[in-house]
């Protein structure tokens, strides 16, 4: 089964007891290549009454082989929670900072080193703001400001994070399957699993998709046959973060004018629709036009460390982003005995057609 779209994968995975994230970057490298400790920016709900959230830096790691080109990124997933011992101690040299405003963040991720233990992580932001580190109790360190407020706190990573691993790669335009084998193979072979809350995201390359009427074509199908494909893939019931997008996208995207404007427009337009990236289908990399991350991506599969059933997941919406180039018109829900109508409707290829004719049957 072969693949014509440019991809990048995100297989979350959990390490064995005994290993972390860095180990499986470390085996990916190999004795000739290179990992590379970087600041990875994720949040999490906040206990503390009038804080939403908590924004954390965790510690990810980019394998590169000799020539220094990108193999895979391993970095942490704080959805993935059910796995771990959250009684276990720190490991050494395991650490976050932690920050409830993300421009502080982002100024700790510039100016602190990933690669430097937990004092080198914030030692930057303290000389930025003029101030000494204050030491907490049990390896704590503390960023305050001249006034006494709090600007950062750099803390032991408890709990086992250092075992979830979300496993990226590169972007893929060839030869996916083979390559998307050099990756899982080997963290199969390491004794990393799938975790309960696992999920797995394919992004595809947004290029083709930068249209009106493209983007209007592919919500009203996702929204028609949205719960089918659910059901069709096997979405983990366990995985966080997945939802449906807001009513006004269809209000935005069926406005009469909308298919006339260019994209520089439609685009202005969309971003008046508060999109997420946590739903069971992400277009905010597309409409913002992320730098190097202009995608559409896909979060309803379920967590998956076999490269056949990747590929199947990949030529099914393929298929359903080739057929967003044809007029579509207004779907009603679709009910699950409706997904051979899907199926039908897609320009799959055999083996693929063949694949999911055989997963809606069981």
């Amino acid at each position: 089964m072969e693949i014509r779209w440019r991809v990048g994968v995100e297989v979350e995975l959990m390490a064995p007891p005994t290993r972390s994230r860095r180990d499986l970057a470390a085996h990916l490298a190999g004795p000739a290549g290179e990992v590379r400790p970087y600041f990875l920016p994720q949040s999490e709900p906040s206990q503390v009454s009038g804080l939403p959230s908590f924004h954390n830096l965790t510690l990810a790691f980019a394998a590169h082989d000799v020539d220094g080109n990108l193999i895979a990124r391993c970095v942490d997933d704080l959805t993935l929670q059910a796995d771990l011992d959250r009684s276990h101690a720190p490991e050494p040299g395991w650490f976050r900072v932690v920050s409830d405003d993300l421009r502080l963040l982002r100024l700790a991720q510039r100016h602190g080193r990933a690669d430097a233990g937990i004092r080198g992580a914030v030692e930057g932001l303290a000389a930025l703001f003029g101030v000494p580190l204050q030491e907490g109790a049990g390896g704590m360190l503390r960023v305050l400001d001249e006034t006494g407020a709090s600007v950062a706190i750099a803390a032991p990573l408890p709990g086992e994070r250092h075992r979830p691993c979300e496993l990226i790669t590169p972007p893929i335009d060839a030869d996916h399957t083979r390559r998307l084998a050099t990756l899982l193979q080997p963290a199969a072979r390491l004794g990393f699993t799938l975790p309960a809350e696992s999920a797995t995201h394919i992004h595809f390359d947004g290029a083709a998709l930068k249209s009106a009427t493209v983007l209007r074509n592919l919500v009203r199908l996702l929204e028609a046959w949205g719960d089918v494909l659910k059901r069709l893939v096997g979405t983990n019931p366990r995985c966080v973060r997945l939802g449906s997008w807001p009513d006004a996208l269809r209000t935005c995207t069926e406005a009469d004018d909308f298919t006339r404007l260019p994209w520089s427009m439609a685009r202005q337009r969309l971003r008046t629709v508060k999109l997420s990236k946590y739903c069971d289908f992400n277009l905010l990399n597309l409409v913002r036009d992320t730098p190097e991350k202009c995608t559409f991506e896909v979060r309803i599969l379920p967590g998956l460390m076999e490269t056949a059933p990747i590929i199947a997941a990949a030529a099914l919406f393929e298929a359903i982003l080739r057929r967003t180039r044809e007029p579509v018109t207004r779907i009603p829900v679709q009910p699950w005995e409706a997904v051979r109508v899907l199926l039908a409707d897609l320009p799959l290829e055999a083996e693929a057609r063949k694949h999911w004719e055989a997963q809606a049957r069981r």
